[in-house]
């Protein structure tokens, strides 16, 4: 999967963290780096946050941050997700983007699917080819409306899947590399 425009990272350079994760709370560690940070990147259930710049978070450390939250086993994830994570990034400088969730094992999704949620049995999540996230822009308290950041997405040249969750409830939008298509639930 390839996106039709490239990411245009800003030219400011803003002092962080090296990319080692800090959870909620923690001091920052002491290693600063001058490289553009574009966002940071809040795995919502760990409570960690990852630098999110043109080198940042590798494509090891994005599979880790995006395991399964339930039995913590983890997939390669497509780097075409971190790819559009970089791009939504650079059009939303200093935003924090919420990972609602990445790879799901079979047994959290059919655990989902099972109380109601809104999974499907062959889910993109468990070949580690999606990701549900938030946009929170930079000084904001609320995420961006997921109905804006899927035309975004598409306005990008996605060609995979998106859905936008839009209830207060839920408030995320999904993206996969598998086919084409697009929900709303």
């Amino acid at each position: 999967m390839t996106l039709v425009a490239e990411p245009a990272f800003t030219e400011a350079t803003v002092a962080h963290t090296s990319g080692w994760a800090c959870k909620k709370g923690d001091e920052k560690a002491d290693v600063l780096d001058e490289t553009p940070l574009l966002a940071t990147i809040e795995q919502i259930h760990t409570g960690e946050f990852v630098a999110l710049d043109a080198d940042s978070p590798a494509e090891p450390r994005f599979d880790e941050l995006l395991a399964d939250r339930i039995t913590g086993s983890g997939h390669t994830i497509d780097p075409a997700l971190l790819g559009l994570l970089r791009t939504l990034a650079a059009a939303h400088p200093g935003a924090t983007i919420e990972i609602v969730s990445g790879f799901r094992s079979p047994k959290l999704n059919e655990m989902l699917r099972k109380k109601g949620h809104h999974v499907s049995s062959h889910s993109q999540h468990t070949l580690g080819h999606a990701c549900d996230f938030r946009i929170v822009p930079a000084g904001e308290n609320h995420a961006l409306d997921p109905r804006v950041v899927e035309r975004e997405i598409r306005s990008l040249g996605w060609t995979g899947g998106t859905g936008v969750y839009p209830t207060t409830k839920d408030w995320f939008v999904h993206a996969d590399v598998g086919p084409n298509r697009h929900w709303v639930n």
